[in-house]
């Protein structure tokens, strides 16, 4: 289950607290007294059979007894009532419950039998171990934190109540409120990837704070985060990003974290900013509810201090900020308003005895500047001028923390004289940092965000399809797996990679040292030196063995070493692992690059791909990013852009560029391998040459997972769904042929041309009004796809390639209804193309567990109301004057 029922705790308009009490200092005495003291406007029940009446009002004995049935019931009772509880309320016909309780997990199977009590009445559970959920815009406080929180624009999710009741405190310090603040707890039901889902949509959640521990369902949250990160931003805090944290974590929730690279790699394809502590995430919270996303940062300095001017320069620089070069212009305006001494460059040094009405003309004047984006304004303490005086002059031109349109952050050096003065310019919108580093940080984060969206709305220029022998990869594995076998050898490993496109070098397999003399002799009258490897399907890392011998020069020489090697293994009790040798020629690129492609298994967000500086000291040099599958051109070149060793890639002294299209080629094919075989376990290309003749794989280790032997493709454990091409179909109608498939980011670039040929009149009928042209970042939102909840199909022209229609739907996060939507060129309208295309829609819908299709439609647009009647869509009752509503049970 994903969000259904949620809406009754989210948004309730009664509520129920089972365990009420009136014990001082009891669980049920401080919920109950937080909830009554809330302002909550619905109904409130108390529920313990101990009482019959309890803070003024009727108590009852169980929820049976209640008068209607509650919306949220709240549940503070011990461990092992809980699971009988939620039968009951259940059997009641409630729908959401908050658990409180704590150590459901240590006794017996009480969380088991409180999931399976849930799930018979398709009932929620929040928690256990919460410190509950408050609702401030509805006045529900139903949680035992010692503040309540105000009402606001922010929601927060965290898996630790302790975050909660401290960032409660800290909101009410500054003033900030919040629309939503849910304790989640253990998570046994509704999980982070649920609330996701329903903020993601709330008109009253502007942007969400998280506090993660864990994430159980990777694809759900995923999935979720994508969709919320694409309309407001989300900014979490994950601890565990050394392995000692993440094994407190772990033994806090119970749940596997999953490695940091991994987590971090998740985070950043979902759009979502990432910050290391709580002190960051309320200062993310202030910048992005105060500001927009900024794509640059050219930053002008107003300070009455020319050393704390300097110090934040330092800062700016370090945060990917830039110091603003100042116009000539504006250098004059400020010499008019500034004394002579004043600095005359940025930062623009305004003199300790600074009067407030000389902090707004330097406001002014910088602020006018086009090549400033932002400002910092900074105030150290002097005794010629009052901090407080200086804030309220900048805090009376700003406009909701802006100067002619441009951010203005603030920093008020000191304490004592520098928090009220803070507390002026957080009133007018002034996001106020305590020190220039947290200010630049915050200007970072602007970019940050910009950058994350970016890349959420970035697609390739071109789609070019891998030219992959599917089949022969395919014989290779099942071969291997068919003599239960988890490692291939080298030589069969390199057999699959060639298969995807993959460049290595000719290989001789030999069983034993005479016949490795042949293989060379045959190598070497081609090259001038040979390598010879041992081959076995269970030891790797060779080298580590002794059972890899370069640059021999002769077949005698190319015998004598594989005799070494066998001699080596023996003496470790090894010889029986040995398999055979593998005769290479040596590829001599001394200008080349060593790189490394590598896939590894993570227990929360499945197959992650890993791209760096390879040779054997990669686990020294440490030079590798990851990337979630699938990657395609532009992932792909990010990762590659995301390590050092891209400056080198680049070219430098006598070393040429790498012909870094071939590099990305590389890492498409292994993510495109691993989708196409989830029999794949893990992964290692190292070194791959690369130079700018291309790439070449001098070694290679594929290790399998017995247990999938047979799975087929796509790879189920991809927590991002690979694009679905299954589903290319052509469609003849009227005479004229069409190819039909999924929609892919590419596309973009082909709406402009066909919505040139479709009329106003039809684009009206299809968006339900009067649409305006539509923007890049619009086509990209219809193109770029989560093909778990979503999906178009596109018509081509079969001779041409022009776009002549989609069909899309939009599934809510349960799957049990999707929204459809159809779009034909005007100029093809009444050929039978539009019912194709439908038709095409219902049975994907139909394959991937749809409940129901539905849609709204004009009451003009009769082509479309007569297209639905005839492929037995049934029409909802509702009232002439609106348009119809039309429904397909699937």
């Amino acid at each position: 289950m994903t969000i259904r029922h949620l809406d009754r705790a989210f948004a309730p308009q009664s509520v129920a607290l089972i365990g009420a009490s009136e014990r001082p200092g009891s669980l049920g005495m401080l919920v109950m007294a937080n909830i009554l003291a809330g302002g909550f406007k619905g109904e409130v029940y108390a529920v313990n059979p101990k009482y019959r009446r309890l803070s003024g009002r009727p108590c009852f004995a169980s929820v049976t007894d209640l008068p209607a049935v509650p919306d949220l019931c709240i549940i503070a009772t011990p461990p092992s009532t809980i699971p009988a509880i939620i039968d009951e309320i259940g059997q009641a016909g409630g729908r959401a419950a908050v658990i409180i309780t704590a150590g459901m997990g240590e006794k017996g199977n009480l969380k088991q039998r409180m999931l399976e009590a849930a799930s018979r009445h398709g009932l929620r559970i929040i928690g256990p171990n919460t410190i509950g959920l408050l609702a401030p815009r509805l006045g529900l406080n139903a949680s035992f934190s010692h503040l309540n929180a105000r009402p606001g624009s922010l929601a927060l999710l965290s898996q630790s109540g302790a975050i909660v009741s401290s960032v409660i405190d800290w909101a009410e310090a500054e003033g900030v409120g919040f629309s939503q603040i849910v304790s989640l707890g253990d998570m046994a039901d509704v999980d982070v990837g649920d609330c996701l889902n329903m903020l993601a949509l709330d008109p009253n959640c502007s942007a969400i704070l998280m506090y993660l521990e864990s994430v159980p369902d990777g694809r759900k949250f995923m999935s979720a985060a994508r969709a919320a990160a694409r309309l407001k931003p989300v900014i979490a805090v994950k601890p565990g990003r050394h392995a000692e944290a993440a094994r407190a974590a772990q033994t806090h929730t119970g749940a596997l974290a999953g490695a940091d690279a991994v987590v971090e790699a998740a985070l950043r394809r979902a759009g979502i900013i990432r910050v290391n502590d709580l002190e960051d995430l309320f200062s993310a919270a202030e910048i992005t509810a105060r500001f927009r996303p900024m794509a640059q940062a050219r930053v002008a300095i107003v300070t009455n201090g020319g050393g704390a001017g300097v110090l934040a320069v330092d800062h700016l620089l370090d945060h990917n900020c830039r110091l603003a070069e100042l116009s000539p212009k504006t250098i004059a305006a400020l010499d008019k308003v500034l004394p002579p001494t004043w600095s005359r460059a940025n930062p623009v040094d305004i003199i300790g005895d600074a009067p407030p009405q000389r902090y707004v003309d330097a406001v002014q004047a910088v602020a006018a500047d086009d090549h400033v984006d932002a400002l910092l304004v900074m105030n150290c303490p002097t005794a010629l001028a009052e901090p407080l005086a200086a804030a309220q002059a900048v805090a009376a031109i700003a406009d909701k923390g802006y100067v002619n349109g441009k951010p203005v952050l603030a920093t008020w050096l000191g304490e004592f004289a520098a928090t009220p003065a803070r507390k002026a310019l957080n009133a007018a919108g002034i996001a106020s940092l305590d020190t220039p580093k947290k200010a630049a940080e915050g200007l970072n984060l602007l970019l940050r965000w910009r950058q994350l969206g970016v890349q959420l709305q970035r697609v390739p220029e071109t789609y070019e399809t891998l030219h992959v022998d599917k089949g022969a990869a395919g014989q290779v594995l099942d071969a291997a797996m068919g003599k239960g076998r988890s490692m291939l050898t080298e030589p069969e490993a390199k057999a699959v990679l060639a298969a995807y496109g993959i460049a290595v070098p000719r290989t001789i397999m030999a069983v034993e040292p005479g016949a490795v003399m042949a293989a060379a002799a045959d190598l070497l009258s081609q090259h001038d030196k040979i390598a010879v490897k041992m081959v076995s399907g269970t030891l790797t890392h060779k080298s580590d063995l002794g059972g890899v011998v370069l640059d021999i020069d002769s077949a005698a020489d190319a015998e004598a070493a594989a005799r070494a090697i066998a001699a080596r293994l023996e003496a470790r009790n090894l010889k029986a692992e040995l398999e055979g040798f593998a005769v290479q020629p040596m590829i001599a690129r001394p200008k080349a690059q060593e790189l490394i492609i590598g896939v590894a298994s993570d227990p929360v967000f499945g197959p992650v791909l890993m791209f760096g500086a390879g040779g054997t000291a990669v686990e020294v040099v440490r030079d590798t990013t990851m990337e979630l599958l699938p990657v395609d051109d532009v992932l792909a070149d990010d990762m590659i852009g995301r390590t050092r060793i891209s400056r080198l890639l680049a070219g430098y002294r006598d070393r040429p560029a790498v012909e870094r299209s071939l590099v990305i080629q590389a890492i498409k094919a292994v993510s495109q391998l691993v989708i196409d075989f989830p029999q794949i376990k893990a992964l290692d290309i190292n070194p791959l040459l690369a130079d700018e003749n291309g790439v070449v794989a001098l070694d290679a280790r594929i290790e399998v997972d017995l247990s999938r032997n047979g799975m087929v493709a796509p790879n189920p454990a991809l927590v991002i769904r690979p694009y679905p091409s299954g589903w290319n179909s052509t469609l003849t109608t009227n005479g004229q042929h069409y190819d039909v498939r999924p929609i892919r980011p590419v596309d973009a670039a082909l709406y402009p041309a066909f919505l040139s040929r479709v009329t106003p009149e039809d684009l009206r009928q299809r968006f339900l009004t009067t649409l305006p042209e539509l923007s890049h970042e619009t086509l990209v939102r219809l193109t770029q796809l989560d093909y778990d909840r979503d999906i178009a199909f596109v018509a081509l022209e079969h001779s041409n390639g022009d776009l002549a229609g989609i069909v899309r739907y939009a599934a809510d996060p349960d799957r049990r209804r999707a929204e459809f939507g159809l779009l034909i060129r005007s100029d093809l309208q009444g050929q039978g193309l539009g019912e194709g295309l439908l038709g095409r829609l219902i049975d994907y819908a139909r394959s991937q567990g749809i409940g129901e299709l539905f849609g709204v439609v004009l009451r003009d647009n009769r082509g479309m109301l007569a297209l639905c009647a005839k492929l037995g869509f049934t029409f909802e009752t509702v009232p002439a004057s609106e348009p119809a509503r039309v429904r397909l049970p699937l």
